[in-house]
């Protein structure tokens, strides 16, 4: 078990995402996630009610944009924006729980292995940065301001395997379902495979409704290996 705790500190990092965009709207997002399927299959339908960014060290999350899986292999920047209040500082000192996971294991076709967990990060909290939605290309080198998560479960880079198409790599960020502010116990899933449910499907969707947590943001990417 592991608690999330309401402290912070900094996250810096060599990378940050060029910030002359808006950030995408909630009804955009809800959109591309079920245009994607990620609505219903992984997650109820939901309004987001943070921006999410999340960023590699040559490439970035964009609603469903395509990345190789050597641009994947290190744990990424995470920052999340108030989408009511972006220009100003946070308006609430709770802290979130930010997931990984691959609902197309070993593949879209054939998801028996699904959902697979690559990532279970607690105690990130809102960023005081202006940064804006994430574009793949290009990228300036500044430092970033985020919090540092604490893993439940050790961020294991997306690794598609040989002809088994696109997969849906989501990001989805969670709150405590009653808005509270203090320590918050996780359980840690027994395994990566079906988020320890030990059954076909079962994914990050039981273990959010098992930890009392709602979805307040999402962001994906699709990636697949170049052996098809």
């Amino acid at each position: 078990m592991l608690q999330l705790l309401s402290t912070t500190t900094a996250w810096p990092t060599n990378q940050k995402p060029i910030t002359n965009t808006i950030l995408d709207s909630p009804l955009k997002v809800q959109a591309e996630l079920k245009k994607a399927e990620i609505i219903p299959t992984v997650i109820d339908d939901f309004l987001p009610s943070l921006s999410l960014s999340v960023s590699w060290e040559k490439t970035g999350a964009s609603l469903g944009n395509k990345i190789k899986p050597k641009h994947l292999q290190d744990q990424p920047s995470i920052s999340l924006h108030d989408i009511t209040n972006p220009d100003g500082c946070p308006t609430t000192n709770m802290t979130y729980v930010v997931t990984l996971t691959d609902p197309d294991a070993p593949s879209r076709d054939n998801p028996k292995w699904s959902e697979m967990c690559h990532w279970i990060a607690a105690n990130v909290s809102l960023s005081s940065e202006q940064t804006f939605s994430i574009l793949p290309i290009p990228f300036v080198h500044e430092k970033l301001e985020s919090s540092s998560p604490d893993d439940v479960v050790k961020y294991k880079p997306p690794g598609p395997p040989p002809k088994t198409g696109k997969h849906r790599y989501v990001f989805l960020v969670f709150a405590p379902k009653n808005g509270t502010t203090l320590p918050l116990t996780l359980s840690k899933p027994k395994d990566r495979q079906h988020w320890g449910t030990g059954e076909e499907g079962g994914g990050v969707r039981d273990w959010a409704k098992e930890n009392d947590l709602v979805p307040v943001a999402a962001n994906f990417i699709y990636s697949k290996n170049k052996k098809q």
